[in-house]
């Protein structure tokens, strides 16, 4: 019998991609395949007033840059077509329609106006959520409360109107959630939900459960933030008669701020300057209307393998010491009995140690094609042999890509500064004698190799009775300008013979 394990990842056109919403992807990617299942991506685009352009193309880049790859969906197509919701609006009406005909909803006309001065009497009745629900809806301007005449004469001369779910008075709403176990909630706190918007489209509500329905989706793994709304949707599912084959739900942990102190917002990853979207996002912010701009992990340097092994640790613990996975072995290794409860902090340090492994295991050839790359856009020219040997001095020093050149630019030119503080405690006529003589030993080599530098050095030295420690970062500074950086001698190698006695040349006429 064929596998019928089928997620989604639904999310909203409303900007960037939050990382948060990379981590639901990546998890119901990982349980789909490890159950041989399949995984749709579906946009909900039902809030129009939220719609923000070029979120949904962001959206799918993002998926497409990590590497979570989707069986149906806007690109793929497949048999439940359209994907996006704006799309399937007929398809919401007619099951709204099937609520009203079944007295599971209610049309309600109230204004605006009304619903503010209910919620004022509620509030002046010490009522500590107003809302409008099994009690307050029959003193409401509704289908319940109006005769059929005043409800078919309101219909046919165009009154607004919104579809009400009418939620059951007195019953014990359960769900058994695959994280956190049994959830039960009673139906007088939930209130009657609008399904149906007065423009005509559905809320996310209606939607999302009519789409999981037809689309056969069996488990929805998504936010705790949306854990309130489970039992709402629960009762959907029983309004319309499809309990037998509601999905199981599972509500992922919450990504804490650091300190673990409050959820993890832009702002926060802002103030502590780290990305909080997958790529860069130049665009629309829908609450204020002004453009915005964040970077992303891809732009600041980060690997896409790394990234994922980060996030698929930020919740899930796969009960063994084990912490760098492959995707496949993240597939294998999955289960979402092992994703936690609580909220787990974020650690910007442990995704930088991630990206560090990661780094270290691309082949030479990788980083030196990114290199040529990254020089060519600022002009340097480089030879593929020097380019292999800059990676293979950095590649375990640095954590992003970028670090292999951008802070080692005396691999390139000669330092125009030197660091004012070595030069003032570690520089004088002594020192300034070894370095000099110590030039003068390079000249005795065709081509400089670290082994000969370091011979070298060390017989000047040894000639004078001197320890290295007293002239190595004066000579590391005249060199590269700087007083920390990778191994001295085979950075002079890199640099050439010719170019690293011109450089000693001109610090000592400078120095004098």
């Amino acid at each position: 019998m064929e596998n019928k394990v089928r997620v989604r990842f639904a999310p909203s056109p409303t900007g960037a991609l939050h990382i948060g919403g990379v981590r639901t992807a990546l998890y119901n990617y990982l349980f789909a395949k490890k159950l041989g299942g399949k995984m749709l991506l579906r946009i909900e685009d039902t809030d129009q007033t939220r719609f923000v352009p070029g979120a949904e193309e962001y959206i799918l880049e993002s998926l497409r840059w990590v590497g979570i790859p989707i069986d149906e969906g806007l690109e793929q197509g497949g048999p439940h077509a359209p994907y996006r919701q704006s799309e399937r609006k007929h398809i919401y009406q007619k099951y709204a329609r099937q609520l009203l005909d079944t007295g599971k909803a209610y049309y309600a006309f109230d204004t605006p106006e009304e619903l503010e001065e209910m919620r004022e009497r509620l509030k002046a009745a010490k009522v500590a959520t107003p809302q409008y629900n099994a009690i307050t809806r029959a003193q409401m301007k509704n289908s319940l409360t109006l005769s059929e005449a005043e409800v078919k004469e309101k219909l046919s001369s165009g009154a607004p109107y919104v579809i009400r779910l009418k939620v059951p008075r007195k019953e014990e709403v359960r769900l058994n959630d695959l994280i956190r176990g049994w959830v039960m909630v009673h139906s007088s706190a939930i209130d009657d939900k609008v399904l149906m918007k007065s423009d005509g489209m559905p809320t996310y509500h209606l939607a999302n459960v009519v789409d999981d329905h037809l689309m056969e989706i069996t488990h929805v793994i998504r936010g705790e933030e949306w854990l309130p709304s489970a039992p709402l949707h629960v009762l959907l599912y029983q309004a319309f008669g499809w309990e037998d084959t509601m999905p199981q739900f599972a509500h992922l942990p919450l990504l804490l701020k650091p300190d673990g102190n409050g959820k993890l917002s832009k702002r926060d990853a802002d103030q502590m300057g780290f990305p909080i979207f997958p790529l860069d996002w130049n665009g629309m912010d829908y609450k204020t209307g002004e453009q915005t701009f964040s970077q992303g992990y891809r732009e600041a340097g980060y690997l896409p393998e790394a990234l994922i092994n980060f996030l698929a640790l930020l919740g899930w613990n796969p009960g063994t010491q084990q912490e760098l996975f492959t995707i496949d072995e993240l597939v294998e290794a999955f289960s979402i009995e092992r994703v936690g409860k609580a909220g787990v902090k974020f650690d910007i340090n442990k995704a930088k140690w991630f990206n560090q492994q990661y780094l270290r295991t691309k082949p030479d050839s990788e980083l030196v094609q990114y290199l040529q790359g990254a020089l060519k856009e600022n002009n340097i020219s480089c030879t593929e042999e020097k380019a292999l040997k800059i990676v293979q001095l950095m590649k375990e020093r640095v954590t992003f890509p970028k670090e292999i050149w951008a802070d080692q630019t005396y691999f390139f030119q000669a330092p125009a500064t030197y660091d004012q503080l070595v030069i003032q405690s570690k520089w004088n006529p002594e020192v300034a004698g070894l370095i000099a003589e110590f030039k003068e030993g390079l000249q005795n080599v065709n081509e400089l190799n670290a082994e000969f530098a370091k011979n070298t050095l060390q017989s000047v030295l040894d000639k004078h009775g001197v320890k290295i420690g007293k002239v190595l970062q004066a000579l590391r500074v005249v060199i590269t300008g700087v007083s920390t950086g990778p191994d001295l001698m085979q950075t002079m190698e890199i640099i050439g013979k010719q170019e690293t006695i011109t450089r000693l040349e001109i610090a000592l006429a400078r120095l004098k």
